[in-house]
């Protein structure tokens, strides 16, 4: 499933704040039950920073060409979401599209076959982003010590940064779930990338946290900046493999 966010029309009375209420619940789903973008829980998701929160809004339009006006905290949430990169240092994940263009994918964790193949494909585009001022950016649910070892394993041409908390797949909404990752399409997916020569890491994969937590866990794909809050698309996968028309995403970000 991928959404395109447009600032184009913005209604006032869509704006909210980051703050939660005290004495209710909001929860925002599209009318096609794809996208959840408000948690109706009072427990926080997020291990946050000490940023100041910002107001945030903006018209959602589904890629099945339904649009809705609503009011979305995804930017801020995330605004307040680290990362890790290979050499350990914390940053905050709206820095990576803060003073620039970003297309940022979200691994659904470090073994993953699926996504070995998912980087090398926005990769063979790198030099079209390139040429746009476009960065290229895999997040994924894990240790450090995972990312270095995907970076190595893969020679991912863009950035790459560790989420050891979910927090930025709890922000976006992510699904997770062992009716997510094993379907008759992403079987079918897993033999055409062995078929390709790609293959899982069993090592990573069976680490206690990815085993416990990670191996059911799915990703997708954002469009952000430049500005911290300014998300102009996101793919989320409905099931393992779930990868979005590439060129789409080169839409996005480089038209």
């Amino acid at each position: 499933m991928a959404i395109t966010l447009s600032a184009s029309s913005l209604s006032p009375i869509t704006r909210t704040y980051l703050s939660p209420p005290t004495n209710s619940h909001t929860t925002t789903t599209s009318n096609n039950n794809n996208l959840t973008l408000f948690p109706s829980s009072n427990k926080p998701l997020l291990t946050s920073s000490s940023h100041a929160r910002r107001p945030v809004s903006a018209a959602v339009t589904s890629s099945t060409g339904g649009t809705s006006q609503t009011s979305i905290e995804t930017g801020s949430l995330l605004e307040r979401v680290e990362v890790f990169d290979l050499n350990g240092k914390s940053i905050l994940i709206s820095d990576l599209w803060k003073d620039r263009k970003a297309v940022v994918a979200f691994a659904r964790h470090f073994g993953c076959v699926l996504c070995m193949k998912r980087a090398d494909l926005l990769a063979a585009k790198k030099d079209r982003m390139d040429a746009s001022g476009v960065a290229l950016v895999l997040i994924g649910p894990g240790s450090v010590d995972q990312a270095r070892t995907f970076s190595e394993q893969t020679k991912f041409k863009g950035e790459i940064y560790a989420d050891p908390s979910y927090a930025s797949y709890k922000a976006l909404n992510f699904v997770s779930g062992v009716t997510t990752t094993f379907t008759p399409g992403a079987a079918l997916k897993i033999i055409e990338a062995y078929m390709e020569g790609y293959r899982q890491d069993w090592e990573l994969s069976f680490e206690k946290d990815t085993r416990t937590r990670g191996g059911w866990q799915q990703g997708g794909i954002i469009v952000a900046g430049p500005g911290i809050s300014n998300i102009s698309y996101i793919h989320k996968d409905k099931e393992a493999g779930d990868d979005p028309d590439v060129e789409e995403v080169l839409k996005a970000c480089c038209s």
